[in-house]
């Protein structure tokens, strides 16, 4: 555990990752493989899901979701598109997926 920015991180080289992303489905536009329902959730924290707050993990939708993770996780600047994101959809357009980023 390394001390950075007055954050405790678990990476030698720093603190990366420095926000909580919670992906909650908002818009389920037509059937999904894996039942995603209005108000699922996939919660990233650092590296790995939190398996305890999510409630539906599609993996379809994950790999689909996955290049957007990282940047979201951590601190962007202000003028970075990517820290405007505010909703993304699955491979296939059918479930749509509110951000929130949670500051650590």
């Amino acid at each position: 555990m390394v001390k950075a920015n007055s954050q405790m991180c678990n990476y030698s080289f720093g603190c990366i990752c420095m926000y909580r992303v919670v992906l909650e489905v908002v818009q389920v536009l037509q059937k999904c493989a894996a039942n995603c329902r209005i108000g699922d959730k996939i919660v990233i924290d650092d590296a790995s899901i939190d398996m305890k707050e999510s409630t539906n993990v599609c993996l379809y939708a994950l790999s689909s979701l996955m290049p957007y993770l990282t940047p979201l996780s951590r601190e962007l600047a202000e003028n970075d598109w990517m820290s405007k994101v505010a909703e993304l959809s699955c491979g296939d357009g059918g479930v749509k997926f509110e951000v929130t980023r949670i500051k650590k």
